[in-house]
């Protein structure tokens, strides 16, 4: 499998009430059958209008909305707080961004991602004709790792997880535990052509094995429930 990843640049400031779907579909017109479309957080929240007003003069403005953002706290050091949110992932501060929004407001979650990423698949096949799949990307650390990296927190259209488990290796022994996470492994990499800070809101990853294509959801698929779950 040879893959091709590009940003898809051109997609104007995003405001609440925005048709992404369609802001997308201008900014990249070759979009192609089996494409998977990469999305960031931050846009789809600001699109559905998950923005909160802070105190821009307080540095700790928006920890009221972690706060009321967070089912569960898990740990605090300083003013950062790790903490479970209602959609079950675990991350700083639930999730609220403060990065790459104007002064003065706090970009949350979306509600749904999965959800968020039918309804950007459904709108770009009414307008460019084409099948794709959808990942909503966002940043997280990682427990025993140093570094952020893009993760999934949505998608449609593409299997979260790919069940190797009954194949064999290179060596013809059994696999017995091995479950991919691709959605995470895709938008890990589209990040590395969107970056951080240079305003790209989406890319495309293009040569995606067809067989990964399909309903998938991270929520229901990735998120690790607490039974299994070792440390919680």
């Amino acid at each position: 499998m040879t893959l091709e990843i590009f940003p898809i640049g051109g997609i104007p400031e995003v405001r609440a009430g925005d048709d992404l779907a369609g802001l997308i579909a201008a900014a990249c017109p070759d979009l192609r059958d089996l494409d998977v479309v990469v999305v960031t957080q931050k846009v789809v929240s600001k699109a559905e209008g998950a923005m909160v007003r802070i105190d821009a003069e307080d540095p700790r403005g928006h920890k009221a909305i972690v706060e009321r953002e967070s089912t569960r706290i898990l740990r605090r050091r300083g003013d950062l707080i790790i903490s479970e949110t209602s959609h079950g992932f675990v991350c700083a501060n639930a999730g609220v961004d403060l990065s790459n929004v104007d002064e003065g407001w706090a970009a949350l979650l979306p509600e749904d991602s999965d959800r968020s990423a039918r309804r950007i698949r459904d709108g770009l096949r009414a307008r460019a004709g084409v099948e794709v799949a959808v990942i909503v990307s966002d940043t997280f650390g990682r427990p025993w790792r140093r570094g952020l990296t893009d993760i999934a927190i949505g998608c449609a259209g593409i299997r979260a997880i790919v069940d190797l488990r009954g194949t064999e290796d290179s060596r013809g022994r059994e696999l017995q535990v091995t479950e991919v996470c691709v959605v995470d492994e895709l938008a890990g990499a589209a990040e590395l052509v969107m970056g951080k800070a240079a305003g790209i809101a989406a890319a495309v990853v293009r040569g995606v094995e067809p067989a990964w294509f399909g309903r998938g959801e991270v929520r229901a698929e990735v998120v690790r429930p607490p039974q299994e779950d070792l440390f919680r």
